[in-house]
């Protein structure tokens, strides 16, 4: 038994496209984009601390080190929490066989002024050059009260 095709029914085969329909790519693209506008701001200011205030702005340089310390006394570096007993060990690590030895603290208002003395100690046993302390600009309604 044989197979019979009829010509009627003939499938017709269509042309390839040759090109490639770029307009989802392009609107995914611009999505991706806009996200990343948005939350690299966000990204950038890492653990949130409560600035104390200042009348000069002091934000960290590009290079050195900044370790964020919280209401808690927890003590950050990039992402890892350090115990203090640990500081002195994990800034010597850090800055072993770079040429600039520079530190910055953000901490928090709420610390008291002999638990940054004790950071601030330990920072000079790791033979840290310089040492800046991170604040955030007086707003607009306090200078007014002055």
């Amino acid at each position: 038994m044989a197979l019979r095709t009829n010509p009627r029914y003939k499938r017709q085969l269509g042309t390839s496209l040759s090109e490639i329909n770029v307009t989802p790519f392009v609107d995914v693209m611009l999505v991706l984009l806009i996200i990343f506008m948005v939350t690299a701001p966000m990204i950038q200011s890492g653990i949130s601390v409560n600035l104390p205030q200042a009348e000069t702005e002091s934000t960290p340089a590009e290079q050195g080190l900044t370790i964020t310390i919280t209401k808690d006394r927890y003590i950050h570096i990039e992402n890892s929490v350090i115990n203090q007993y640990l500081l002195e060990r994990k800034l010597k690590e850090y800055f072993q066989g770079k040429e600039k030895k520079i530190l910055f603290i953000r901490g928090d208002e709420g610390l008291s002024y002999g638990f940054i003395m004790r950071i601030l100690d330990i920072a000079k046993k790791a033979e840290i050059e310089t040492i800046g302390l991170v604040t955030r600009p007086v707003e607009l309604e306090e200078k007014e009260k002055k």
